[in-house]
């Protein structure tokens, strides 16, 4: 029996998707939750599997069509037996395979297989880089980019005028379109650089206190909570929920010409991943542990790695902490999260000579930087709002103290 295979119901806040990767083609045997496409969104990539073991009927929607939600993609038929990968690359015919041209040995994407076609090249010769050694139209690109390379010119016959030649180098250049979730981050980006009135406040935070108690706890903090690894970003996300309580404006969203204060405090934590910045939410941080802090946030890095991440899991947050010196940076200025009014960065951890007591003394310092709406976020309420996270982080003991 014929089913059709539709794209998931998109949240209001996502408007269409895309068609990123069909993972079968039709004939192919698939097993029940096997992964059969990938939708790609402004915001995740979801994900859509089969729902019983059968065979892919069609393909309607190809890779890279826009799709609405709920939008039919394919049919599916429950219960037939169709070939399987390994079935179909031995089905190649013992001419095509002694030509090494069949590109029935060589699991393919509808796109790549376009652009092996049109320029009539050699699937086996082209390096594949997709799940299960799956050739995608990127690793088509990258051949042909390859190739397009200049020989180098036949040397000149001892008859022939010999010419000045000027070796350029190689001047390889590809083009692959924006994903939309790259497009949707660019677009945010410029929407909050744009239309909000952003300033930057920053300050530099003495980390030895900090890194003393975490050195004096981290053996006995990871065996009591199930190998979970107590590190810096917990304890900033502790004093960030407790700062965002006694700057209530930090905390606040603008709607329209509305001013909405969060009696809560959800805070995303800026995630890179290979498709781009995603920020997922921690909710009701300061009722969360250390630990869970921690797991959660492990937990999230992985799913963005994957992809995994879900839209309910970037959906929301009322202020954001982005870690830039996990990368080495040692200042920079963090753009808005729109709605929110600000956004707390921090830095690289290095050893500067410091003045203390008229003593100088080498110390492990970083710098952070508070990024915040003006109109919303008066100067003064920004510079507390920063000094009160650098008092906690150089004396911990007032995030457990709340003083």
């Amino acid at each position: 029996m014929s089913t059709e295979i539709k794209a998931p119901t998109f949240p209001e806040s996502v408007a269409d998707g895309t068609i990123a990767t069909w993972h079968k083609q039709p004939g192919e045997q698939v097993s029940r939750d096997e992964l059969i496409v990938d939708i790609e969104t402004d915001k995740v990539v979801l994900e859509i599997v089969a729902p019983d073991d059968g065979v892919i009927e069609s393909i309607i929607k190809q890779e890279g069509d826009v799709i609405l939600s709920a939008e039919v993609i394919g049919t599916f038929t429950a219960g037939a037996s169709g070939t399987t990968t390994s079935e179909s690359a031995s089905q190649a015919t013992p001419e095509e395979s002694d030509s090494g041209t069949s590109a029935s040995e060589i699991i393919m994407s509808p796109a790549a297989k376009k652009l092996v076609e049109e320029n009539k090249l050699i699937p086996q010769a082209i390096s594949a880089s997709g799940k299960d050694g799956r050739l995608t139209k990127e690793d088509v690109v990258n051949h042909l980019a390859t190739a397009s390379k200049p020989a180098p010119a036949p040397a000149a016959s001892p008859s022939a005028p010999t010419m000045p030649s000027v070796d350029l180098g190689p001047r390889a250049e590809k083009r692959v379109p924006m994903t939309r979730l790259r497009a949707s981050i660019a677009r945010r980006l410029l929407d909050a650089s744009q239309n909000t009135a952003m300033l930057t406040t920053f300050n530099e935070v003495n980390m030895k206190p900090l890194m003393d108690l975490r050195k004096q706890y981290k053996d006995i903090f990871e065996k009591t909570h199930n190998g979970t690894k107590l590190g810096f970003m917990s304890l900033f996300v502790k004093a960030a929920a407790e700062a965002l309580k006694r700057f209530p404006a930090v905390n606040a969203s603008i709607d329209g010409s509305e001013m909405v204060y969060h009696g809560y405090q959800d805070i995303g934590v800026a995630v890179s991943s290979e498709k781009g910045l995603v920020v997922p939410v921690l909710r009701d941080a300061d009722t969360m542990s250390l630990a869970t802090i921690e797991s959660s946030i492990r937990t999230f890095g992985g799913k963005a790695r994957d992809g995994k991440l879900t839209i309910e899991e970037m959906t929301g947050g009322t202020f954001t902490i982005s870690n830039g010196g996990v990368f080495g940076s040692l200042m920079s200025t963090p753009i808005l999260n729109p709605p929110q009014t600000a956004i707390l960065g921090m830095h690289k951890i290095q050893d500067r000579p410091m003045a203390v007591n008229g003593e100088v003394v080498i110390l492990p310092m970083m710098y952070l930087a508070l990024s915040y709406d003006h109109r919303m976020i008066d100067g003064k309420e920004a510079v507390q709002f920063l000094v009160t996270i650098k008092e906690m982080i150089e004396d911990p003991a007032r995030i457990l103290l709340e003083i």
